[in-house]
Parts: structure tokens; sequence; C-alpha cells
């Protein structure tokens, strides 16, 4: 904490993402301040994104290269591994930020109702170029809280997502088979602490052709049940030994 001032870390994971990065980029570093921070890990990008992000040369990006995760649940745990805030916010590559994004986290996080804390933050839905395709993404979703909701149909988008550094201190490291990092940041919160979901829109979320998440992606019975199982199992296990180190 900074002169009274939570300090806020924006974790991204980027690949192949030139086309987008600048302009997102541009939306988060207005807001913060000097003390704020932007861990970016690249996993294996082939086009111009590397040097899009050192092409900004301010000193609170810190990038992370010459990855090889393939994987997007764990390109975000490398950034989440180097994260220093109190608070910590993630982000996609492509989308862009409201003016009010920052503001509607410090204050939030202000009030701090647990210290294992997370909210989901609503927002717009854009095309390619930025033009409103949808008013809500909560509606798109039904976003809401509630364990079993949202291990049979996750709403916790990632992108949406800031929580606080004790539940980051729980989360880590993820279990090699969940899903996605997204749901299980939320579902854990909301075993071992409190989640929000705040109405505000604080970001246009881009969709397009080379978006790597889609609203309601259907999978193979099988596959779900698998996803859904070994999601549980996890959140039941990680749960369980927080309860036992906090009885310590």
């Amino acid at each position: 904490m900074v002169n009274g001032t939570q300090k806020i870390s924006v974790c991204m994971a980027t690949r192949n993402g030139e086309r987008f990065i600048r302009r997102q980029l541009e939306s988060i570093l207005g807001q913060l301040s000097p003390d704020d921070e932007v861990i970016i890990s690249d996993d294996s990008s082939t086009d111009k994104t590397v040097d899009i992000i050192k092409g900004f040369h301010d000193p609170r990006i810190l990038l992370s290269e010459g990855n090889t995760f393939f994987s997007p649940v764990f390109n975000f745990e490398n950034a989440l591994k180097r994260a220093s805030g109190e608070i910590i916010v993630l982000s996609d590559q492509d989308d862009v930020w409201l003016d009010n994004r920052v503001a509607v986290i410090r204050g939030k996080f202000q009030m701090l109702p647990h210290r294992h804390y997370l909210i989901a933050m609503d927002g717009f839905v854009v095309d390619e170029e930025e033009q409103v395709v949808g008013a809500s993404i909560f509606e798109r979703i039904n976003a809401g809280k509630g364990f079993l909701k949202n291990i049979y149909d996750n709403r916790y988008v990632g992108c949406c997502l800031a929580f606080s550094r004790e539940l980051l201190d729980i989360a880590l490291p993820f279990p090699k088979k969940i899903a996605m990092h997204d749901m299980w940041l939320g579902q854990l919160c909301e075993l071992v602490g409190a989640t929000e979901f705040v109405e505000e829109k604080t970001i246009l979320y881009r969709k397009h052709g080379g978006s790597l998440t889609a609203f309601r992606i259907r999978f193979a019975p099988l596959t779900q049940i698998s996803r859904r199982f070994w999601l549980a199992f996890y959140l039941v296990r990680r749960w369980m030994a927080h309860a036992v180190r906090s009885e310590e």
C-alpha cells in the first residue's frame, strides 16, 4: 500500500494480439497511478505483440516473454505469480477499459466486505470496430452467484474480474486439470470469501473471430462431466486445505 492507496496489479496474458493490444494498454495505463503495475505474460507470439508492448517504454509494464505454455490458463498463472499489488485485476489483450473501471475497483475494495474478495464487473459487448452488439455481458450469461449454478455453467468471465491478494495466495498454484482460470478463481472465492457482481459497466468486451472464448461454449456431454468433476474436486480440496491452515 502506497500513501494509503492499495496498489493495483493488472495481469494480462497475450498471444498474437497485435491488432488490439495497443488500444487496450492505452485504456489501462491512463487510469493507473505511478505505483500500479501491468504484468504481461506472452505465450509464444509470432506477430508484433511483444514489440508493441515494449514500444510503450512505460516502467509500470512488466513483460515476461519467451514463454511456451500454449495455454491461456497457465499463461495467466505466470502473470499472476509476478503480481505484487493488493488488488489483482485480470485483463484480456483485445478489450477496452472504460474510464470508470479503476475508480469502481478502488471504491469496492475500500469497503472490502471480506479479505478474500472478488468482484465481477459488467460491460458492453462490442464487435471488432467497437460497435455495441450487446448492452450487457451479465445479461448474455445470466450472471450471478451460486456455487452449484457456476459449477454447471460458469458466469465468472475473466476480463470482468478483480480480486484481493489474499484470494490469490490461496488460488495459486492452479491445478493442472482446471478448464479455465476464471471459473477457478470465482468459485474458490465463493467457498472461502465473498463475491459480488457489480452492475456498473466498466469494459468494452470485444468479440471477434480471434476471440478465445464465446458465450455458452458447448462441449460433448462426457467432456462437460469431466470438466465439472475436476473443477469441483480441486475446489473442495483447496478449500479444505485452506480451512486446515486457518485453524493452525
